[in-house]
């Protein structure tokens, strides 16, 4: 019985790390939005360098479960959860770099307009409702909730129809010049990161699926 609770003890610390990575996620989602929104440059580039601090999770992750795996020798079950922590902290890192590029986005749409405002369509609504599915999801897994990661990952259709609107309505906007088609490059690519935060998302409710059932599952 100690050592199983000794286990859960670590596996407790795993959770939260795998929280605090979200956290930075979802911060620098924040801020790479309101750099975005503001064209804010000092922001944008706070959200490059800070970018260090998910990749340094990521890698104490990592040794984390392989540390884990190799000492506690967990059962099935214990061993799906912690491929689960590694997995999850893989798609974290990911959505941490797609905040980097709308930061990059942002510094280049104000070197290219200066300070004036650039509509964003539908970028702002997908940025929350990605968020608001990153918070679900991590709560999600520290639950064990496979029911509940179904759910979200049905969130991510609405995320591709307002990325589909987005791409519409940049083509209809900016389209006439040379300096339009440079926005427009730049927003379409935004446009995507935003909805790569919803794969990515939907990938890690995929893998809680799996770390409670045992089953692989697509849910897109």
């Amino acid at each position: 019985m100690e050592i199983r609770v000794n286990f859960n003890e670590k596996l407790s610390k795993l959770n939260d790390e795998i929280i605090k990575m979200g956290v930075l996620v979802e911060e620098a989602l924040d801020k790479a939005m309101d750099s975005l929104i503001n064209l804010d440059e000092d922001l944008a580039n706070q959200v490059i360098a800070e970018d260090e601090f998910v990749n340094n999770l990521e890698i104490n992750i990592e040794d984390h479960c392989i540390l884990l795996i190799a000492r506690e020798q967990p059962v099935a079950s214990d061993l799906r959860y912690l491929v689960t922590a590694l997995k999850i902290s893989t798609q974290l890192e990911r959505m941490g770099d797609h905040a980097v590029h709308i930061a990059k986005g942002t510094i280049r749409l104000k070197s290219n307009n200066g300070t004036d405002s650039i509509p964003l369509f539908g970028m702002q609504e997908m940025a929350g409702r990605v968020k608001s599915m990153l918070q679900r999801v991590l709560t999600a897994y520290v639950q064990c909730d496979a029911e509940e990661a179904k759910n979200i990952a049905l969130l991510d259709a609405e995320v591709d129809r307002i990325h589909d609107e987005v791409i519409r309505e940049v083509f209809s906007k900016f389209m006439s010049t040379s300096n339009d088609q440079q926005k427009a490059t730049t927003l379409l690519f935004i446009d995507r990161f935003l909805e790569r935060f919803g794969d990515h998302i939907t990938n890690i409710c995929e893998w809680i699926v799996y770390s409670v059932t045992g089953e692989h599952v697509e849910l897109d």
